[in-house]
């Protein structure tokens, strides 16, 4: 069982670094599609620099060994975007097709929080 759960951590946290690392270098050099979106959602286009460095920080942050806070902070922090984001095409009248990305992510992110082995995770005290 622990063979299993550390294989689903693992790849479905690579995808979810990949697909955040791709986001997040998409977002901080403006490319087209991104700022399309952001524009049509109406957020400033400076939210793209903020929300793209904080993404490629947090894969460093869910992928490097040790930093057990840093790392809880991370997923929430993509837990935060990648609902936000959710929530923002539905509330600007989109189809829910739009918001199928900003989903699979989310889904990644339960899904690798929840499967993360025993180093990665802060214990409880009452443990």
């Amino acid at each position: 069982m622990a063979k299993r759960n550390k294989i689903i951590y693992w790849v479905i946290t690579g995808f979810l670094a990949f697909g955040m690392l791709a986001q997040g270098l998409a977002q901080i050099f403006h490319t087209k599609g991104y700022v399309d979106i952001i524009v049509h959602l109406g957020y400033p286009l400076y939210f793209l620099y903020i929300i793209g460095v904080w993404k490629i920080l947090g894969v460093i942050a869910i992928l490097v060994p040790g930093f057990k806070l840093i790392k809880e902070w991370a997923y929430a922090g993509f837990f935060f975007v990648m609902s936000g984001a959710v929530f923002s095409h539905i509330a600007s009248g989109d189809s829910m097709s739009k918001a199928v990305p900003a989903l699979v992510l989310l889904i990644l992110i339960v899904v690798s929080w929840y499967f993360r082995p025993a180093n990665r995770k802060i214990i409880s005290v009452n443990q």
